[in-house]
């Protein structure tokens, strides 16, 4: 007979999975570790002797619960105060944060996963990052095995018009301290030769944080916005650690040891984007 021990190992071996899923799905490494709580707490609670396949039945009351938990989600960003930013997340110990492959994990792949509907979420997710069969992932969703292949699509082809090549770590690093130390300086033309025409700059402060609290766009509205803070006290004793969040190099501010923000830059030859994340509450991950 079956014993909360052995429970508690099934439940310990696919626990990384669990959490890969509910981080991808929404965004939050918090959110996401409650949600796993709740299916550890149903798995103890369930009558497990008629589950055949427990790692199975553990992902799809993930993903269940994470779509359910998605959409009350983007219905409270609705209010959130200035842009939002996923929660970044160190994966130095863990580059694809439980599944087959890094995908659906940067914090600028993230961003763009927000303008799909939770189940097509949820179908990228399991397809591009677990690589799901797509007759399991239309059980999983409660859908046709046709359906579930066009959320798969559809959500590919949004993230294929909306962002541009991945780019190589290396080149993203050199990006990131390039900008950087432009910033540091307040150099208004290095900053302008780093970021591409259409730039777009991201900062989540949650109206916890100062930041602003509208999306900036275009090379020299971005590089001036950029300067300003240069010429405010925001570096002023700052340490800058390079890191590995979400599969990618992201910088981290630290003051006096403790980690008050996160800057990564998504990009090819250019800056595309630029994302701060200074709202203590998601930090917690970093």
């Amino acid at each position: 007979m079956e014993t909360l021990d052995d429970a508690t190992e099934v439940f310990a071996q696919v626990r990384p999975r669990l959490f890969g899923i509910a981080y991808r799905m929404l965004g939050s490494a918090v959110d996401a570790e409650d949600l796993v709580q709740d299916v550890w707490i149903r798995w103890q609670t369930c009558d497990r002797s008629v589950v055949e396949n427990p790692a199975a039945y553990l992902a799809t009351t993930t993903t269940r619960l994470a779509i359910n938990a998605t959409q009350s989600a983007y219905a409270r960003r609705e209010s959130y105060v200035g842009p939002w930013l996923p929660e970044p997340v160190d994966t130095s110990a863990d580059p694809q944060l439980g599944a087959e492959r890094a995908a659906a994990l940067e914090l600028g792949v993230l961003l763009l996963l927000e303008k799909l509907t939770p189940n097509e979420r949820a179908a990228y997710v399991l397809r591009e990052a677990f690589d799901y069969p797509y007759e399991q992932i239309a059980e999983i969703v409660q859908t046709t095995e046709v359906t579930a292949r066009q959320y798969v699509s559809r959500a590919r082809k949004h993230l294929a018009a909306e962002r541009k090549a991945p780019v190589d770590p290396s080149e993203q690093r050199r990006l990131l301290t390039a900008f950087v130390q432009a910033a540091q300086a307040g150099d208004l033309s290095a900053l302008e030769e780093l970021f591409a025409e259409d730039v777009v700059s991201y900062s989540d402060g949650g109206g916890v944080a100062r930041a602003t609290k509208y999306v900036v766009t275009g090379a020299v509205a971005v590089a001036k916005l950029v300067r300003a803070w240069g010429s405010s006290d925001f570096w002023d004793g700052l340490e800058m650690e390079l890191a590995v969040l979400n599969g990618a190099p992201g910088m981290v501010l630290k003051k006096a040891g403790e980690t008050v923000g996160v800057v990564a830059v998504d990009g090819a030859t250019h800056i595309d984007q630029v994302m701060w994340v200074i709202n203590p509450q998601k930090l917690t991950a970093v």
